[in-house]
């Protein structure tokens, strides 16, 4: 088995995109001078975020890809998130579990979801 530990997210501005996963997703940012790729690695040691800078041609915030985050209480989650400037649209409930939509700063799509925390029916 091969697991996933990274995705690659090209942006406009690597240092705008860096500071804002690590202020609303608590990334940790790695840099090396002589690596054109910012590693942002989660707290918990989950997957890890490559961003690259976008080449001028490419076209960014494109829904194919859409960056899901594990979180408990979506509705306070969503309210620290706007008290920093990230605005989430409303909650929406699904088959057990709440999830917000968002976009960073490109445009990209993201979504905090509390998927991973509900409680699975057991027979």
């Amino acid at each position: 088995m091969a697991p996933l530990t990274r995705v690659i997210l090209y942006v406009k501005d690597v240092e705008r995109s860096a500071a804002f996963y690590a202020l609303h997703f608590g990334f940790s940012v790695q840099r090396s001078p002589s690596d054109r790729i910012t590693e942002l690695v989660p707290a918990d040691g989950g997957t890890r975020l490559l961003l690259h800078k976008a080449g001028k041609a490419q076209k960014l915030g494109q829904v194919a890809v859409k960056l899901v985050f594990d979180v408990k209480d979506i509705s306070g989650f969503c309210e620290m998130a706007k008290s920093h400037g990230l605005v989430f649209g409303s909650p929406h409930q699904a088959d057990g579990y709440q999830f917000a939509n968002a976009k960073d700063p490109d445009g990209n799509s993201l979504q905090v979801s509390s998927r991973a925390c509900r409680q699975m029916a057991t027979d």
